[in-house]
């Protein structure tokens, strides 16, 4: 009994997930994915690419990414710091409709215990990747964004940069987090009219390098719940605060 029933979730769970990648192959889906050479990144690539979307995935040095290179996936350099980096994919992405925007690229950068050792200048590089790389990138891509049919931007966001859970520590991390979802919240607000859906989402604790191995997630579970929330978007879900699993954070 236990065994047909194994079978037959399987067989489900196969249908479903076949179902969805005719759904984006049929539709022509482009998504684009920063930081792709490794952990979420990687997996949000090689995910997508299985369920039939078109995916392009950049990395800093495309030449060391072997895993993404192998992916099948188009590979682009991006370095979301640096602006001549991020006006190169644009122009080469010039005319190209992305229907799925993933900024993922990010660091834990700041790592001072306590406010009194705080590197301010180890905090400036923090805010530059994880807050306004993603602005910079969005930028650059909105009118790839917006001449699409997709029309979805997902921020990388944390639990970490919620204000409401804050339990300090990791000061230059969190902040960067909380930065990017008034961003994005911003953002939200202002693209409404134009049909974009722009989220924040919490990928969970997961074991990549910046989660390390203790974390109770794996970045198949995690990836495969965010895949699951941003398929299922609408407008209606602009400007929304959730995890892997689609719940609700507070801000």
């Amino acid at each position: 009994m236990i065994k047909r029933f194994a079978t037959a979730l399987m067989v489900f769970v196969g249908m479903t997930f076949l179902a969805g990648a005719s759904v984006a192959a049929e539709n022509g889906m482009m998504a684009l994915v920063t930081g792709a050479n490794r952990g979420i990144g990687l997996e949000l690539v090689q995910q997508m690419q299985a369920a039939g979307y078109n995916v392009i995935g950049t990395a800093r040095k495309p030449a060391e990414a072997k895993e993404l290179n192998a992916s099948g996936a188009r590979v682009l350099q991006l370095d979301v710091s640096d602006s001549a980096s991020v006006s190169a994919l644009a122009a080469s992405l010039k005319g190209q409709a992305i229907d799925v925007l993933i900024n993922n690229a990010g660091i834990k950068g700041h790592t001072a215990s306590s406010f009194e050792e705080t590197d301010f200048d180890q905090i400036a590089q923090t805010f530059d990747i994880n807050t306004l790389g993603p602005m910079r990138v969005t930028q650059a891509l909105l009118p790839n964004i917006l001449a699409s049919k997709g029309k979805t931007i997902v921020q990388m966001s944390s639990t970490l940069g919620s204000i409401t859970n804050n339990s300090g520590g990791l000061l230059g991390y969190r902040a960067s987090k909380t930065a990017l979802n008034m961003f994005n919240s911003s953002l939200a607000l202002e693209l409404a009219e134009r049909g974009v859906t722009a989220i924040v989402i919490h990928p969970g604790w997961v074991q990549t390098r910046l989660g390390g191995a203790s974390a109770p997630i794996t970045t198949q579970e995690s990836v495969a719940g965010m895949l699951s929330v941003i398929e299922s978007l609408s407008t209606k879900d602009n400007g929304r605060f959730v995890d892997y699993q689609g719940n609700e954070l507070p801000w």
